[in-house]
């Protein structure tokens, strides 16, 4: 049996590198999941405060959304 020995030259396979990019897209889904809760948070709260019930939980919601949307075109214009 012979053991069989890596070429020197480097021209063998790479190495499998970790997926950086599995990284990128939880940080976004997590930041917009975020972002729409504390608008869903904030617009329960007005709602209950100002007796005013369902607007602005809609209007934190939108508001929620739009957030998310510019922080997740934010975070990939990092990568274009």
């Amino acid at each position: 049996m012979t053991d069989r020995q890596p070429p020197v030259d480097g021209s063998g396979p790479e190495p499998v590198k970790p997926l950086p990019g599995a990284v990128a897209f939880l940080g976004m889904g997590l930041s917009a999941a975020v972002c729409v809760a504390i608008g869903v948070g904030l617009g329960l709260w007005a709602d209950s405060a100002w007796h005013t019930a369902p607007a602005l939980l809609v209007v934190g919601l939108l508001l929620g959304v739009a957030a998310a949307a510019a922080m997740v075109v934010g975070q990939i214009r990092k990568y274009l």
